[in-house]
């Protein structure tokens, strides 16, 4: 399908979405956008290639390239001329919170969708499909959750991996001394600085920072995976109306293979400014997601297109 085909297919799928708000009226998000012509996207510093600062001034990245389109579609289903785009830094704490008060409209960044976090907010279709794994320096041979027994180890609260960690520390008896981390380079800088042994996160993250660190090569990403997480842009949970019109969207740009592109821009290709290469192909879990969109938070439904977490 060539891009004239594609973008011919969003804007119908757009306007069919658009002649049924002429008919019944705007509430939520979209009231509030199409008076104020304002849409604010929620986006973090070093969440690389998610989201992150160009260190100038400006964001960045794989999700805030997928909320743009979104936002392309919510101007098109309102009928702006201008639709003016304002990006809000976020966190893996103040995400949801800002969201649900209606501060952000989107969050941008690298969220993890499961059942707890879906009793808050909503999630758009599956964006990225990651594990939990753990960064370690290679000479430590941390290869195994057997290998943490005992170790220092670090991850970032309000996370699904710190969830997690400390959960398998209080079933299995690990040992472990679990450091809250103030940031996403901050837990690597602890690894760098030996003030920790392992830092836990979704292996994504851990090869974007590790990639545009100053050695790459001391460092290895454990290969035992801990969990599957699904990723989805957050938005609202009670706004269905605007959850529509974003997930329709962002459902028409994964199927039509523009979604693909996006990714390779990110993944495969060198990043702006470092140009460091991720170098991540998309996994068949991920394929498989974007061939049939779901906003599922269900594990088993993406581990059973790819190779299963080593923990199961």
């Amino acid at each position: 399908m060539n891009g004239r085909w594609k973008k011919a297919g969003l804007a119908c799928v757009i306007g069919a979405l658009s002649l049924g708000a002429q008919a019944q009226g705007l509430s939520g998000n979209l009231e509030k956008i199409q008076s104020s012509a304002v849409i604010t996207l929620g986006v973090q510093t070093a969440s690389v290639p998610f989201s992150y600062e160009d260190g100038h001034g400006s964001y960045q990245g794989y999700s805030v390239d997928l909320c743009l389109k979104a936002a392309d579609a919510v101007k098109t289903y309102l009928g702006l001329d201008t639709l003016t785009v304002k990006m809000k830094p976020v966190n893996a704490m103040t995400r949801i919170d800002l969201v649900r008060k209606g501060e952000i409209d989107l969050s941008c960044d690298a969220p993890t969708n499961n059942a707890e976090r879906g009793k808050l907010v909503s999630f758009v279709p599956t964006m990225y499909v990651a594990y939990n794994r753990w960064v370690s320096k290679k000479a430590a041979n941390l290869h195994t959750l057997d290998d943490l027994r005992g170790k220092r180890v670090t991850s970032a609260p309000g996370t699904t991996a710190m969830k997690l960690i400390r959960e398998l520390n209080d079933t299995q008896h690990l040992g472990l001394t679990i450091i809250d981390a103030k940031s996403h380079p901050g837990a690597f800088e602890q690894v760098v600085n030996g003030e920790v042994d392992a830092y836990v996160m979704d292996d994504v993250l851990l090869a974007g920072i590790v990639a545009v660190s100053q050695s790459p090569r001391d460092y290895e990403i454990s290969t035992q995976a801990l969990s599957v997480e699904p990723y989805g842009i957050i938005e609202r949970r009670d706004d269905p109306a605007f959850k529509k019109v974003v997930d329709s969207a962002l459902a028409q740009v994964y199927r039509s293979g523009e979604g693909e592109k996006i990714y390779n821009k990110w993944f495969l290709s060198p990043l702006s400014p470092s140009g460091i290469v991720i170098n991540v192909p998309m996994s068949p879990a991920l394929r498989e997601a974007f061939a049939h969109p779901t906003d599922s938070p269900d594990p088993a439904l993406y581990a059973s297109h790819t190779t299963q977490a080593a923990s199961n």
